[in-house]
């Protein structure tokens, strides 16, 4: 098994550990997904993926319907999505993904959060190479088994770049971002079951660092990861 497990181990979707968090997340992602490709997810494959996320999350579906009849509205403001590079204590890292309505209020909120926590707050470009960028979908095995070997050398033409099984018993595809449209459609033709998907940056190499350095680095993440603009945060601490 590869980086893609391993970081996925660790990790343990940090993202939708907060149920509302996770909620306030969505929301945002449905609206986004609607400006950008209209309210039918039979014909929008990314607002398709949003709602696979939220039953995922165990999102109502009341709540679901909601946010995409908001979300068509006119007069409901569009989310920008932006990301911010920089460095924690240590010398560790950090890849902000946000959406937000305000852009302004976004900037100075990150920036304070570096400053304050003895971060630097860095250009575009700074840290971004030091992570790939995933897709990832999160598939049901079928009764009779998927044979994983033949599914991967199935779905490499599609571009799937590792393929296993999580510690639930469900199947986990990764592939680089830009592959994302063409594994969706391939799972879809196949009728397979679409628990979730999305993107993640994974880190090439990650630093260790003793308690007390994690605790400073901790600290920024934590201020961040609580900001209602913040989407996603990754990093390069062990």
């Amino acid at each position: 098994m590869g980086r893609a497990f391993e970081y996925r181990k660790a990790r343990k979707m940090k993202r939708w550990s907060a149920m509302s968090k996770a909620f306030t997340r969505i929301g945002k992602d449905i609206v986004i997904a609607v400006k950008a490709g209209g309210p039918d997810p039979e014909t929008n494959a990314r607002l398709r993926a949003v709602i696979q996320n939220a039953k995922a999350a165990n999102m109502p579906k009341d709540n679901v319907q909601r946010a995409i009849k908001k979300a068509s509205d006119k007069d409901t403001a569009d989310y920008k999505e932006i990301t911010f590079e920089g460095y924690a204590p240590h010398g560790v890292a950090v890849f902000i993904e946000a959406a937000t309505d305000n852009n302004n209020r976004t900037v100075a909120n990150v920036r304070s959060y570096f400053n304050k926590c003895n971060g630097s707050l860095g250009t575009s470009g700074s840290v971004g190479f030091m992570f790939d960028h995933n897709c990832h979908f999160k598939i049901k095995d079928t009764e009779e088994g998927i044979d994983l070997e033949e599914m991967e050398l199935e779905f490499i033409d599609h571009g799937a770049e590792e393929i296993f099984k999580d510690d639930e018993g469900d199947i986990m595809i990764y592939g680089s971002f830009e592959s994302f449209g063409a594994i969706q459609s391939a799972l879809e033709e196949q009728n397979l079951e679409i628990v979730e998907s999305g993107f993640e940056r994974i880190p090439h190499n990650t630093k260790a660092l003793t308690p007390e350095q994690q605790a400073d680095v901790e600290k920024l993440l934590e201020k961040i990861e609580d900001d209602d603009d913040v989407q996603n945060v990754y990093h390069t601490m062990e």
